[in-house]
Protein backbone atom coordinates (compact mmCIF):
# COMPACT_ATOMS: atom_id res chain seq x y z
CA UNK A 1 0.00 0.00 0.00
CA UNK A 2 2.63 2.38 0.46
CA UNK A 3 4.18 1.59 -2.75
CA UNK A 4 0.67 2.76 -4.68
CA UNK A 5 0.70 5.39 -2.36
CA UNK A 6 4.03 7.26 -3.20
CA UNK A 7 3.25 6.04 -7.03
CA UNK A 8 -0.20 7.77 -6.64
CA UNK A 9 1.75 10.73 -4.88
CA UNK A 10 4.00 10.62 -7.78
CA UNK A 11 1.25 11.22 -10.56
CA UNK A 12 -0.41 14.19 -8.86
CA UNK A 13 2.83 15.75 -8.21
CA UNK A 14 3.66 15.20 -12.18
CA UNK A 15 0.00 16.57 -13.56
CA UNK A 16 0.23 19.32 -11.08
CA UNK A 17 3.39 20.55 -12.02
CA UNK A 18 2.31 20.64 -15.57
CA UNK A 19 -0.45 22.13 -15.25
CA UNK A 20 0.92 25.18 -13.07
CA UNK A 21 3.95 25.42 -15.95
CA UNK A 22 1.93 25.06 -19.17
CA UNK A 23 0.06 28.65 -19.13
CA UNK A 24 3.59 30.86 -18.58
CA UNK A 25 5.51 28.79 -20.17
CA UNK A 26 3.40 28.48 -23.02
CA UNK A 27 3.03 32.41 -22.92
CA UNK A 28 6.50 32.76 -22.59
CA UNK A 29 7.35 30.68 -25.71
CA UNK A 30 4.74 32.85 -27.39
CA UNK A 31 6.40 36.09 -26.68
CA UNK A 32 9.63 34.50 -27.87
CA UNK A 33 8.12 33.96 -31.35
CA UNK A 34 6.00 36.70 -31.86
CA UNK A 35 8.23 39.51 -30.64
CA UNK A 36 11.07 41.74 -32.04
CA UNK A 37 13.19 42.55 -29.16
CA UNK A 38 16.38 41.46 -28.88
CA UNK A 39 18.94 40.99 -26.21
CA UNK A 40 22.48 42.46 -26.39
CA UNK A 41 24.07 38.97 -26.73
CA UNK A 42 21.78 38.21 -29.19
CA UNK A 43 22.43 41.64 -31.50
CA UNK A 44 26.08 41.00 -31.15
CA UNK A 45 25.93 37.03 -32.31
CA UNK A 46 23.63 38.45 -35.06
CA UNK A 47 26.31 40.69 -36.34
CA UNK A 48 29.11 38.61 -36.16
CA UNK A 49 27.15 36.25 -38.47
CA UNK A 50 26.11 38.86 -40.47
CA UNK A 51 22.28 38.15 -39.84
CA UNK A 52 19.15 39.89 -39.76
CA UNK A 53 16.72 38.53 -37.58
CA UNK A 54 13.90 40.91 -38.43
CA UNK A 55 14.15 39.61 -42.07
CA UNK A 56 11.10 37.13 -43.05
CA UNK A 57 11.58 33.62 -45.09
CA UNK A 58 9.69 32.31 -48.06
CA UNK A 59 8.54 29.13 -47.72
CA UNK A 60 11.46 27.30 -49.86
CA UNK A 61 14.06 29.97 -47.97
CA UNK A 62 12.95 28.22 -44.54
CA UNK A 63 12.97 24.86 -46.07
CA UNK A 64 16.87 25.29 -47.86
CA UNK A 65 17.81 26.96 -43.97
CA UNK A 66 16.35 23.83 -42.36
CA UNK A 67 17.95 21.29 -44.43
CA UNK A 68 21.35 23.46 -44.38
CA UNK A 69 21.12 23.83 -40.89
CA UNK A 70 20.88 19.80 -40.70
CA UNK A 71 23.45 18.88 -43.02
CA UNK A 72 26.35 20.91 -41.29
CA UNK A 73 25.08 19.69 -37.83
CA UNK A 74 25.84 15.88 -39.48
CA UNK A 75 29.11 16.36 -41.04
CA UNK A 76 30.24 17.91 -37.78
CA UNK A 77 28.89 15.42 -35.66
CA UNK A 78 30.62 12.83 -37.84
CA UNK A 79 33.93 14.78 -38.12
CA UNK A 80 33.94 15.54 -34.17
CA UNK A 81 33.50 11.52 -33.62
CA UNK A 82 36.08 10.42 -36.32
CA UNK A 83 39.26 12.62 -35.27
CA UNK A 84 38.33 12.27 -30.95
CA UNK A 85 41.46 10.90 -30.49
CA UNK A 86 43.17 13.77 -31.17
CA UNK A 87 40.85 15.95 -29.07
CA UNK A 88 41.29 16.90 -25.47
CA UNK A 89 39.71 14.77 -22.51
CA UNK A 90 39.46 11.88 -25.49
CA UNK A 91 40.35 9.55 -22.41
CA UNK A 92 42.21 7.23 -25.09
CA UNK A 93 39.29 5.82 -27.08
CA UNK A 94 39.73 5.39 -30.98
CA UNK A 95 38.01 7.16 -33.28
CA UNK A 96 34.64 5.99 -33.90
CA UNK A 97 34.19 3.64 -37.00
CA UNK A 98 32.97 5.37 -39.78
CA UNK A 99 29.30 3.17 -40.09
CA UNK A 100 28.78 3.73 -36.39
CA UNK A 101 29.52 7.92 -36.68
CA UNK A 102 27.31 8.29 -39.59
CA UNK A 103 24.68 6.21 -37.39
CA UNK A 104 25.40 8.26 -34.35
CA UNK A 105 25.55 11.61 -36.13
CA UNK A 106 22.12 11.47 -38.01
CA UNK A 107 20.38 10.47 -35.11
CA UNK A 108 21.20 12.91 -32.67
CA UNK A 109 20.57 15.38 -36.00
CA UNK A 110 17.27 14.39 -36.65
CA UNK A 111 16.33 13.42 -33.21
CA UNK A 112 15.98 9.53 -34.07
CA UNK A 113 17.52 8.92 -30.30
CA UNK A 114 18.80 5.87 -31.94
CA UNK A 115 21.62 4.60 -30.13
CA UNK A 116 23.85 1.37 -30.85
CA UNK A 117 26.58 1.62 -29.13
CA UNK A 118 27.98 2.23 -24.90
CA UNK A 119 29.13 6.11 -24.68
CA UNK A 120 31.28 5.24 -21.83
CA UNK A 121 33.15 2.61 -23.96
CA UNK A 122 33.18 4.45 -27.20
CA UNK A 123 33.32 8.15 -27.11
CA UNK A 124 35.59 10.63 -24.57
CA UNK A 125 34.42 13.88 -22.37
CA UNK A 126 34.69 16.28 -25.41
CA UNK A 127 32.38 14.32 -27.99
CA UNK A 128 29.58 13.66 -25.36
CA UNK A 129 29.99 17.13 -24.16
CA UNK A 130 30.24 19.22 -27.33
CA UNK A 131 28.48 16.85 -30.08
CA UNK A 132 25.83 14.91 -28.46
CA UNK A 133 24.90 17.12 -25.43
CA UNK A 134 24.67 19.98 -28.17
CA UNK A 135 22.60 18.46 -30.66
CA UNK A 136 20.08 17.31 -27.76
CA UNK A 137 19.53 21.12 -27.59
CA UNK A 138 20.03 21.98 -31.21
CA UNK A 139 17.70 19.22 -32.90
CA UNK A 140 15.19 19.95 -30.37
CA UNK A 141 15.20 24.18 -31.11
CA UNK A 142 15.31 22.97 -34.97
CA UNK A 143 11.60 20.56 -34.36
CA UNK A 144 10.27 23.56 -32.68
CA UNK A 145 11.37 25.98 -35.80
CA UNK A 146 9.66 23.50 -38.01
CA UNK A 147 6.50 23.85 -35.67
CA UNK A 148 5.93 27.25 -35.46
CA UNK A 149 6.65 27.62 -38.99
CA UNK A 150 3.54 25.50 -39.79
CA UNK A 151 1.54 27.98 -36.80
CA UNK A 152 2.47 31.23 -38.48
CA UNK A 153 0.82 29.78 -41.58
CA UNK A 154 -2.33 29.50 -39.59
CA UNK A 155 -1.78 32.65 -37.40
CA UNK A 156 -0.96 35.04 -40.72
CA UNK A 157 -2.99 36.34 -43.72
CA UNK A 158 -1.82 37.19 -47.28
CA UNK A 159 1.52 36.70 -47.13
CA UNK A 160 4.30 33.66 -47.52
CA UNK A 161 6.27 34.79 -45.14
CA UNK A 162 7.24 32.32 -41.79
CA UNK A 163 9.45 34.12 -40.29
CA UNK A 164 13.41 33.47 -38.84
CA UNK A 165 14.47 29.94 -38.90
CA UNK A 166 16.03 29.78 -35.27
CA UNK A 167 17.97 32.87 -34.32
CA UNK A 168 16.32 34.53 -31.18
CA UNK A 169 14.18 31.61 -30.54
CA UNK A 170 16.71 28.85 -30.56
CA UNK A 171 18.89 31.06 -28.02
CA UNK A 172 16.25 31.66 -25.27
CA UNK A 173 15.30 27.71 -24.55
CA UNK A 174 14.25 28.32 -21.31
CA UNK A 175 13.74 24.52 -19.85
CA UNK A 176 17.43 23.12 -20.37
CA UNK A 177 19.84 25.32 -18.15
CA UNK A 178 17.43 25.45 -15.36
CA UNK A 179 16.87 21.62 -15.57
CA UNK A 180 20.80 21.05 -15.49
CA UNK A 181 20.69 23.47 -12.01
CA UNK A 182 18.26 21.68 -10.52
CA UNK A 183 19.29 18.20 -11.25
CA UNK A 184 22.98 18.83 -9.90
CA UNK A 185 21.50 18.99 -6.53
CA UNK A 186 19.90 14.96 -7.20
CA UNK A 187 22.66 13.57 -5.90
CA UNK A 188 26.69 13.10 -5.61
CA UNK A 189 26.90 11.60 -8.44
CA UNK A 190 25.46 14.32 -10.64
CA UNK A 191 27.25 17.29 -9.31
CA UNK A 192 30.66 15.56 -9.52
CA UNK A 193 32.32 17.97 -12.35
CA UNK A 194 36.40 16.19 -11.80
CA UNK A 195 37.50 14.70 -15.64
CA UNK A 196 38.77 12.05 -13.96
CA UNK A 197 37.32 8.27 -13.81
CA UNK A 198 35.33 7.47 -10.81
CA UNK A 199 36.33 3.92 -8.85
CA UNK A 200 33.28 1.67 -8.62
CA UNK A 201 33.67 -1.50 -6.71
CA UNK A 202 31.33 -4.44 -7.33
CA UNK A 203 31.66 -8.18 -7.23
CA UNK A 204 31.86 -10.73 -10.14
CA UNK A 205 29.87 -13.80 -10.46
CA UNK A 206 32.53 -15.87 -8.54
CA UNK A 207 32.31 -14.20 -5.77
CA UNK A 208 35.45 -11.75 -5.98
CA UNK A 209 35.35 -8.05 -5.22
CA UNK A 210 37.41 -5.85 -7.27
CA UNK A 211 37.78 -1.93 -8.67
CA UNK A 212 36.86 -0.89 -12.14
CA UNK A 213 36.63 2.87 -13.56
CA UNK A 214 33.12 4.11 -14.30
CA UNK A 215 34.16 7.34 -16.67
CA UNK A 216 31.38 10.67 -17.06
CA UNK A 217 31.31 13.94 -18.44
CA UNK A 218 31.79 16.68 -16.24
CA UNK A 219 28.93 18.25 -17.52
CA UNK A 220 25.95 15.76 -17.56
CA UNK A 221 23.54 15.68 -20.75
CA UNK A 222 20.43 14.71 -18.69
CA UNK A 223 18.91 18.15 -18.97
CA UNK A 224 19.29 18.88 -22.61
CA UNK A 225 18.12 14.59 -22.85
CA UNK A 226 14.93 14.91 -21.41
CA UNK A 227 13.85 18.27 -22.49
CA UNK A 228 14.47 18.07 -25.60
CA UNK A 229 13.40 14.81 -26.12
CA UNK A 230 16.76 12.89 -26.75
CA UNK A 231 17.37 9.44 -25.99
CA UNK A 232 21.01 9.62 -25.68
CA UNK A 233 22.74 8.92 -22.22
CA UNK A 234 26.20 8.80 -21.59
CA UNK A 235 25.88 5.45 -19.57
CA UNK A 236 24.48 2.39 -21.59
CA UNK A 237 22.04 1.97 -18.80
CA UNK A 238 21.03 5.28 -19.75
CA UNK A 239 18.58 6.67 -16.53
CA UNK A 240 18.42 3.62 -14.79
CA UNK A 241 22.33 3.98 -13.81
CA UNK A 242 22.71 5.67 -10.68
CA UNK A 243 24.88 8.32 -12.27
CA UNK A 244 22.15 9.64 -14.33
CA UNK A 245 19.26 8.79 -12.08
CA UNK A 246 20.66 9.21 -8.07
CA UNK A 247 17.09 9.19 -6.96
CA UNK A 248 13.50 8.59 -7.55
CA UNK A 249 12.85 12.28 -7.24
CA UNK A 250 15.63 12.37 -10.21
CA UNK A 251 13.91 10.39 -12.01
CA UNK A 252 10.26 12.22 -12.16
CA UNK A 253 11.97 15.02 -12.97
CA UNK A 254 13.68 14.15 -16.36
CA UNK A 255 9.95 12.70 -16.77
CA UNK A 256 8.78 15.91 -16.28
CA UNK A 257 11.33 17.63 -18.70
CA UNK A 258 9.86 15.29 -21.37
CA UNK A 259 6.50 16.23 -21.25
CA UNK A 260 6.76 20.22 -20.29
CA UNK A 261 7.65 21.73 -23.53
CA UNK A 262 5.15 18.86 -25.67
CA UNK A 263 2.36 19.81 -23.18
CA UNK A 264 3.04 23.82 -23.75
CA UNK A 265 3.19 24.42 -26.79
CA UNK A 266 -0.19 24.12 -27.86
CA UNK A 267 -0.68 27.01 -25.29
CA UNK A 268 1.59 28.54 -27.82
CA UNK A 269 -0.35 27.71 -30.90
CA UNK A 270 -3.49 29.06 -29.20
CA UNK A 271 -1.99 32.42 -28.23
CA UNK A 272 -0.25 32.53 -31.71
CA UNK A 273 -3.48 32.13 -33.55
CA UNK A 274 -5.46 34.23 -30.66
CA UNK A 275 -7.99 31.49 -30.02
CA UNK A 276 -6.93 29.50 -26.39
CA UNK A 277 -9.39 27.33 -26.75
CA UNK A 278 -7.39 25.48 -29.84
CA UNK A 279 -4.48 25.05 -27.91
CA UNK A 280 -6.26 23.77 -24.76
CA UNK A 281 -8.36 21.32 -27.04
CA UNK A 282 -5.27 19.96 -29.30
CA UNK A 283 -3.47 19.44 -25.01
CA UNK A 284 -6.95 17.76 -24.18
CA UNK A 285 -6.20 15.65 -27.23
CA UNK A 286 -2.13 14.94 -26.64
CA UNK A 287 -3.33 13.97 -22.63
CA UNK A 288 -5.89 11.35 -23.35
CA UNK A 289 -3.80 8.37 -24.71
CA UNK A 290 -0.66 9.64 -22.45
CA UNK A 291 -3.07 9.10 -19.23
CA UNK A 292 -4.49 6.16 -20.98
CA UNK A 293 -0.85 4.09 -21.64
CA UNK A 294 0.61 5.18 -18.26
CA UNK A 295 -2.54 3.57 -16.49
CA UNK A 296 -2.08 0.34 -18.70
CA UNK A 297 1.01 -0.09 -18.57
CA UNK A 298 0.72 0.28 -14.55
CA UNK A 299 -1.53 -2.23 -14.22
CA UNK A 300 -0.05 -4.94 -16.44
CA UNK A 301 3.62 -4.63 -14.87
CA UNK A 302 2.03 -4.79 -11.77
CA UNK A 303 -0.45 -7.60 -12.02
CA UNK A 304 0.94 -10.90 -11.30
CA UNK A 305 -0.41 -14.02 -12.77
CA UNK A 306 2.31 -16.43 -12.88
CA UNK A 307 3.97 -17.85 -9.48
CA UNK A 308 7.77 -15.91 -9.85
CA UNK A 309 5.50 -12.52 -10.45
CA UNK A 310 3.31 -13.49 -7.24
CA UNK A 311 6.23 -14.58 -5.00
CA UNK A 312 7.79 -10.76 -6.28
CA UNK A 313 4.78 -9.01 -5.88
CA UNK A 314 4.98 -7.77 -9.25
CA UNK A 315 7.01 -7.99 -12.25
CA UNK A 316 10.25 -6.02 -11.40
CA UNK A 317 12.85 -8.22 -13.63
CA UNK A 318 14.44 -5.61 -15.34
CA UNK A 319 13.37 -2.52 -13.39
CA UNK A 320 15.35 -0.81 -11.00
CA UNK A 321 14.17 -1.69 -7.48
CA UNK A 322 15.23 2.15 -6.43
CA UNK A 323 12.23 3.50 -8.17
CA UNK A 324 9.72 0.85 -8.50
CA UNK A 325 7.13 -0.61 -11.35
CA UNK A 326 4.84 2.72 -10.90
CA UNK A 327 7.87 5.40 -11.41
CA UNK A 328 9.18 2.42 -14.22
CA UNK A 329 5.77 2.74 -16.24
CA UNK A 330 5.27 6.00 -15.55
CA UNK A 331 8.55 6.89 -17.23
CA UNK A 332 8.13 3.80 -20.15
CA UNK A 333 4.80 5.85 -20.90
CA UNK A 334 6.35 8.95 -21.04
CA UNK A 335 9.27 8.38 -22.82
CA UNK A 336 7.14 6.45 -25.53
CA UNK A 337 4.39 8.58 -26.15
CA UNK A 338 7.41 11.53 -27.05
CA UNK A 339 9.88 9.61 -28.89
CA UNK A 340 12.68 10.34 -26.33
CA UNK A 341 14.28 7.27 -26.23
CA UNK A 342 15.59 7.75 -22.63
CA UNK A 343 14.50 4.85 -20.49
CA UNK A 344 15.01 4.06 -16.90
CA UNK A 345 13.95 0.28 -16.96
CA UNK A 346 14.48 -2.14 -19.80
CA UNK A 347 11.35 -2.29 -21.74
CA UNK A 348 12.23 -6.03 -23.42
CA UNK A 349 11.46 -7.11 -19.80
CA UNK A 350 8.74 -5.87 -19.67
CA UNK A 351 5.44 -8.30 -19.88
CA UNK A 352 3.93 -9.58 -22.70
CA UNK A 353 1.14 -7.09 -22.89
CA UNK A 354 3.52 -4.22 -21.17
CA UNK A 355 5.67 -4.74 -23.78
CA UNK A 356 2.75 -4.58 -26.57
CA UNK A 357 1.53 -1.25 -24.99
CA UNK A 358 5.22 0.05 -25.40
CA UNK A 359 4.88 -0.63 -28.72
CA UNK A 360 1.94 0.85 -29.02
CA UNK A 361 2.59 3.70 -27.97
CA UNK A 362 5.89 4.55 -30.06
CA UNK A 363 3.64 4.39 -32.78
CA UNK A 364 1.68 7.49 -31.08
CA UNK A 365 4.90 8.82 -30.25
CA UNK A 366 4.81 11.86 -32.99
CA UNK A 367 1.35 13.07 -31.42
CA UNK A 368 0.62 12.15 -27.98
CA UNK A 369 2.26 14.54 -26.99
CA UNK A 370 4.68 14.05 -29.34
CA UNK A 371 8.23 15.29 -29.16
CA UNK A 372 9.29 18.49 -29.12
CA UNK A 373 8.04 20.53 -32.14
CA UNK A 374 6.99 17.36 -33.42
CA UNK A 375 4.12 17.06 -31.22
CA UNK A 376 2.50 20.11 -32.41
CA UNK A 377 2.70 19.63 -36.12
CA UNK A 378 1.90 16.35 -36.08
CA UNK A 379 -1.73 16.91 -34.62
CA UNK A 380 -1.60 20.27 -36.87
CA UNK A 381 -1.90 18.27 -39.92
CA UNK A 382 -4.16 15.76 -38.55
CA UNK A 383 -6.87 18.26 -37.29
CA UNK A 384 -5.97 19.97 -40.70
CA UNK A 385 -7.13 16.29 -42.55
CA UNK A 386 -9.78 15.65 -40.26
CA UNK A 387 -11.50 18.69 -40.97
CA UNK A 388 -11.65 18.45 -44.50
CA UNK A 389 -12.51 14.82 -44.26
CA UNK A 390 -15.49 16.02 -42.41
CA UNK A 391 -16.24 18.96 -43.99
CA UNK A 392 -16.66 16.13 -47.12
CA UNK A 393 -18.88 14.42 -45.34
CA UNK A 394 -21.52 16.89 -44.37
CA UNK A 395 -21.36 19.10 -47.50
CA UNK A 396 -19.70 21.91 -46.22
CA UNK A 397 -15.99 23.43 -47.02
CA UNK A 398 -14.06 22.51 -45.04
CA UNK A 399 -12.44 25.10 -42.40
CA UNK A 400 -10.03 25.42 -39.75
CA UNK A 401 -9.12 28.60 -37.77
CA UNK A 402 -11.01 30.48 -40.22
CA UNK A 403 -9.05 29.29 -43.12
CA UNK A 404 -10.70 27.72 -45.99
CA UNK A 405 -9.06 24.22 -47.20
CA UNK A 406 -9.94 22.56 -49.90
CA UNK A 407 -8.44 20.25 -52.71
CA UNK A 408 -5.33 22.73 -53.34
CA UNK A 409 -4.20 22.61 -49.26
CA UNK A 410 -4.29 19.17 -49.07
CA UNK A 411 -2.11 18.77 -52.52
CA UNK A 412 1.27 19.93 -52.63
CA UNK A 413 1.34 23.57 -54.01
CA UNK A 414 2.70 24.19 -57.46
CA UNK A 415 5.12 27.13 -57.61
CA UNK A 416 3.85 30.66 -57.62
CA UNK A 417 5.50 31.81 -60.71
CA UNK A 418 4.65 28.33 -62.48
CA UNK A 419 1.28 28.88 -61.98
CA UNK A 420 0.82 32.19 -63.42
CA UNK A 421 2.65 31.20 -66.86
CA UNK A 422 1.31 28.57 -69.47
CA UNK A 423 3.26 26.09 -70.39
CA UNK A 424 4.03 25.85 -73.94
CA UNK A 425 5.07 22.65 -75.60
CA UNK A 426 6.04 23.46 -79.49
CA UNK A 427 6.48 19.65 -80.17
CA UNK A 428 2.76 18.72 -79.15
CA UNK A 429 0.06 19.29 -81.78
CA UNK A 430 -1.14 22.34 -81.83
CA UNK A 431 -4.83 22.55 -79.67
CA UNK A 432 -2.54 20.18 -77.31
CA UNK A 433 0.67 22.87 -77.05
CA UNK A 434 -0.50 25.24 -74.61
CA UNK A 435 -1.51 24.54 -71.05
CA UNK A 436 -3.57 27.81 -70.32
CA UNK A 437 -5.24 30.64 -72.53
CA UNK A 438 -3.99 30.61 -76.42
CA UNK A 439 -4.52 34.12 -75.83
CA UNK A 440 -1.41 34.10 -73.35
CA UNK A 441 0.60 31.30 -75.83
Amino acid sequence: MTGWLAATLQAIVLVAALVLVHRPLGDAMARVYEGTRHLRVERAAYRLMGVDPDADQRWTTYLRSVLAFSLVSVLGLYLLQRVQQHLWLSLGFDPVRPDQAWNTAIAFVTNTNWQSYSGEQTMGHLVQMAGLAVQNFVSAAVGMSVAIALVRGFARQRTDRLGELLGRPGARQPAHPAAAVVRRSGGHAVRRRRAEPARVHRRDDAGRCGATDSRRPGRQPGGDQGAGTNGGGFFNANSAHPFEGPTAWVSLLQVFLMLVIPFSLPRTFGRMVRDERQGLAIAGVMATPWTAAVLLLTWAESAHPGTALRLAGAATEGKEVRFGVPLSTLFAGSTTLTSTGAVNSFHDSFTALGGGLTLFDMMLGEIAPGGVGSGLYGMLVLAVVAVFVAGLMVGRTPEYLRKKIGPREMKRPRSTSSARRPWCSPALPWRWRCRGSARAC
